[in-house]
């Protein structure tokens, strides 16, 4: 028997739903107890791999304070859904704000005023993500 992948629309409105609840500082138990459900089907919700009714969607609106198109937000376009298409930018935002480290490193990033330091920040990731030691040139990565 094959397992069906999640439709992408429900991905989305599951990402949403976890960046909202993140937000919160809400577990999936408490809103679980909110919506008189198990923190279990929460989970299914948040991985999209059960729909979310329209019913239950105003529900969630009402408990998250958000009206119900919050969760449509930056939904990827129709062609952009198949699994192999790279994600568009509001989409990997989303999936990035629906982890808490992606939630704290953001909270963190926003409290530092200096816009020097915010940049220095920016180019380290930047190195650390291509693989380069910070501090290195193209040329230092390249000779060893």
């Amino acid at each position: 028997m094959s397992t069906k992948s999640p439709n992408p629309i429900d991905k989305h409105v599951g990402l949403r739903i976890r960046m909202r609840r993140n937000l919160l500082g809400m577990s999936q138990t408490a809103l679980g107890d909110a919506l008189d459900l198990t923190f279990q089907q929460v989970q299914k919700y948040e991985k999209g791999t059960n729909r979310v009714g329209a019913s239950r969607l105003q529900h969630l609106a009402h408990i998250m304070q958000v009206p119900v198109p919050f969760f449509f937000d930056g939904l990827p376009n129709p062609a952009e859904t198949d699994e192999d298409a790279p994600a568009s930018s509001p989409s990997y935002f989303t999936e990035f704000l629906a982890t808490s480290d992606g939630l704290a490193l953001t909270k963190a990033f926003t409290r530092i005023k200096k816009p020097k330091v915010r940049r220095s920040i920016v180019a380290l990731v930047e190195q650390l993500a291509d693989g380069a030691t910070p501090g290195s040139t193209t040329e230092d990565s390249s000779n060893s």
